[in-house]
């Protein structure tokens, strides 16, 4: 079962880093029916069991958590094989119950960051910024929202259809390089994030531009996400590079095609991180 969670996860490409998060935790369930003579043989499985399950996506910071914390809490801390096992099982529940609610409890705070008649801008596809959304609109407040396409995958258009089916909320649809166009008319940036290591923000591609011409426009930018996604040291963050074929069907004879799925934004550029422990302040 972890192996084949392990290419699954390598294969998730469309996924959050949530999901990944709990099908990895869940997957290290598949160790408490192995048989292991010793303590010691027990951790070792599941030490590199955890570290295989980190390397099946490494720009997950909350999948480097969820693992990293399951280790945490077992090695060192059983007497016996059984209690070891017991000790991961009570540690793979409360993580995957920690990122699961984290999700919700950080779109409920910044749900609360919403005025009446507020327009803001996001980019790509973020639950969490759209159950705060909801969350807001469902309490009476009206918002218009301009949403870039997220191109070259378009899931900024997925984001739209949602909003759209909101009631109080006037969403927009506009192409990544009309973005600074709009932004003047906008109260705020409110955006998700892949994660935050140290003093940069990893998000979906785009985001840098956006927060960049945000910050000259005197724009303040909001990062919604898990505080899961947050990390301080331990974790190095690896950019996926997707198919050229997104960007272009046919090859294009002596052009390479560049494609990254993420980028990286300084956290000078952004006013507000809003988590599960309610709104973060940092220090860069």
């Amino acid at each position: 079962m972890i192996d084949d969670t392990i290419e699954e996860i390598r294969e998730m490409q469309t996924h959050s880093s949530s999901v990944v998060a709990i099908k990895a935790a869940r997957a290290l369930m598949d160790l408490l029916d192995r048989d292991h003579a010793t303590v010691e043989e027990y951790e070792r499985d599941l030490e590199r069991n955890v570290g295989a399950l980190k390397r099946a996506n490494p720009s997950h910071a909350s999948l480097y958590n969820a693992m990293q914390e399951i280790l945490d809490q077992v090695k060192g801390e059983g007497s016996s094989v059984e209690e070891a096992k017991t000790l991961t099982e009570e540690s793979i529940e409360r993580v995957v119950d920690d990122v699961e609610q984290g999700k919700s409890r950080a779109a409920a705070h910044a749900a609360d960051t919403f005025a009446d008649g507020e327009t803001f801008l996001t980019h790509d596809y973020s639950s969490t910024v759209l159950d705060a959304v909801k969350g807001a609109a469902s309490a009476g407040t009206h918002l218009t929202a301009y949403v870039t396409e997220a191109r070259p995958r378009y899931l900024g258009r997925k984001s739209a259809r949602t909003l759209a089916d909101i009631d109080r909320v006037e969403p927009h649809l506009l192409v990544d390089g009309a973005a600074g166009i709009f932004l003047e008319e906008c109260d705020r940036v409110v955006v998700g994030m892949d994660c935050i290591v140290g003093d940069t923000l990893y998000n979906r591609v785009g985001t840098f531009p956006i927060a960049a011409t945000a910050n000259e426009l005197d724009v303040p930018v909001t990062v919604v996400g898990s505080g899961a996604k947050v990390v301080e040291s331990g974790f190095v963050f690896e950019n996926e590079i997707r198919s050229p074929a997104e960007v272009s069907l046919e090859p294009v004879e002596n052009v390479y095609v560049e494609n990254p799925a993420y980028d990286a934004t300084p956290m000078t550029l952004v006013d507000q991180v809003i988590t599960d422990d309610g709104v973060l302040h940092f220090e860069v």
